[in-house]
């Protein structure tokens, strides 16, 4: 193929899965990041510029000679960070957002795909939510969930002013190997946190919250498979598509399947009083992504959670202490 797509934070977790699917369809590809996570891999077959996004001169750079541009680049982590860090998150996504969209428009490139997230819906109270439901909602009450509809509004704001062409896709709670945890509890996303808090012989578990919050698993490889397909779809320019599983998962619920399968004592939990924005449900709808993509997913959770599992085992033992 002779489209050349560009992936900022091609070297991240869900960013290294899509340039992986891209290469492996024939696509030549760029990949821009900073390699600010301890774990950030560029794939070999993958162009390379490292560059800060917030620099406006080096992003119009890695701009150049691009067809089409996928935006996963972020501030990113999970409840602990996005705590921890408000104005960080803001403000830097923010930066990353202004150079990234006025270098898409100066290098008239074909279409701007962005990665949002299932946070913009934080506030909602109707289940499953759907795409249409954002202009109904209250605005999200975390940085980081409003700092993802900000890009949104960016999608829509550029279009209209100049004509870019976008789409916006918004995952649901992304899992699989490749997500290490972190040093902290909460840095991490939910599924190695937990791993990690029983390897390090945690027990009784604890549990943030009372356990009942819920959430819908999505393995990356299906989120990346429905990036591209958004990419790819000419009935996807200026829409937006949930890409997620529609099945909900109590955190107690995971938290004892993860605990059984790596012991044989009784799982027992404590739960501990969790952080200021603990969102109760996130659900998709994911019937337009169906419709108008042909998006299903492939990847099974109760499948998939073994493997993650053993690889996060496997790490080297300085990733399993706190």
């Amino acid at each position: 193929m002779n489209s050349k797509i560009l992936v900022t934070g091609g070297a991240g977790f869900i960013g290294s899965e899509v340039v992986k699917q891209l290469i492996d369809k024939g696509y030549k590809v760029r990949v821009v990041d900073d390699l600010s996570k301890k774990d950030a891999a560029v794939h070999p077959k993958a162009e390379f510029v490292k560059a800060d996004l917030t620099d406006k001169k080096a992003t119009l750079e890695a701009f150049k000679d691009i067809d089409t541009c996928i935006h996963l680049a972020a501030k990113i982590g999970g409840i602990g960070y996005f705590h921890k860090y408000p104005a960080v998150i803001l403000s830097e996504n923010n930066k990353m957002y202004s150079s990234v969209f006025e270098a898409a428009v100066a290098e008239k490139i074909k279409r701007f795909v962005y990665l949002s997230s299932s946070m913009v819906y934080e506030s909602t109270d109707t289940f499953p939510s759907k795409e249409g439901d954002i202009r109904q909602i209250p605005p999200p009450v975390t940085s980081y969930g409003f700092s993802k509809l900000i890009g949104e509004q960016y999608c829509e704001a550029f279009a209209l002013e100049y004509g870019l062409k976008y789409t916006i896709c918004r995952p649901f709670n992304a899992y699989g190997i490749n997500e290490k945890p972190e040093e902290e509890i909460g840095y991490a996303h939910v599924i190695p946190d937990l791993i990690k808090k029983i390897l390090t012989g945690q027990y009784p578990v604890e549990i943030l919250g009372d356990g009942n919050q819920t959430r819908c698993f999505t393995h990356v490889s299906d989120i990346a498979n429905g990036i591209i397909m958004a990419m790819e779809s000419p009935k996807a320019v200026n829409e937006d598509f949930n890409i997620g599983s529609e099945e909900e998962i109590k955190i107690l619920d995971l938290a004892k399947a993860i605990f059984e399968q790596m012991n044989t004592v009784p799982f027992k939990h404590k739960l501990v009083p969790s952080f200021t924005h603990d969102i109760r449900r996130r659900v998709p709808s994911t019937k337009k992504a169906r419709e108008v993509l042909g998006w299903k997913q492939e990847k099974k959770f109760e499948d998939e959670l073994p493997v993650i599992v053993d690889w996060i085992k496997k790490l080297p033992s300085s990733h399993k202490t706190s």
